[in-house]
C-alpha cells in the first residue's frame, strides 16, 4: 500500500478506517487479526497488544454494523451450551 498524504504515518499505524474497507478487505483483516491474536497476547509489547485489541474491536463492530442479521449458530447460545454440559 502506498501513502502520499499528510496523515501517512498515522494511516500506516492504524490502517484504513473499518467503515472504509471493502467487504473482502474487512473479512481479510479480521481473519488476520484473529489468526495472530494468541501470539500477540503472549509475546507482544503492551502497546502492540492494545493496538491489536482496538483494531480488532473496530473491525468486529463494523462487521456487526454491516451484518446485523447474521446467522447465529443456536448451539452457541448459553442455554444450548448449558444443556450440552448437563
Amino acid at each position: 500500500m502506498e501513502f502520499d498524504g499528510p496523515d501517512d504515518d498515522r494511516l500506516a499505524e492504524t490502517g484504513i478506517a473499518a467503515a472504509d474497507l471493502s467487504e473482502d478487505d474487512l473479512l481479510r483483516e479480521l481473519e488476520q487479526l484473529h489468526r495472530t491474536r494468541h501470539e500477540t497476547f503472549l509475546h507482544a509489547p503492551t502497546q502492540a497488544l492494545q493496538h491489536h485489541s482496538e483494531r480488532t474491536a473496530d473491525l468486529e463492530l463494523e462487521y456487526l454494523r454491516r451484518h446485523p442479521e447474521r446467522e447465529i449458530d443456536q448451539s452457541r447460545l448459553r442455554d444450548q451450551a448449558r444443556e450440552r454440559t448437563s
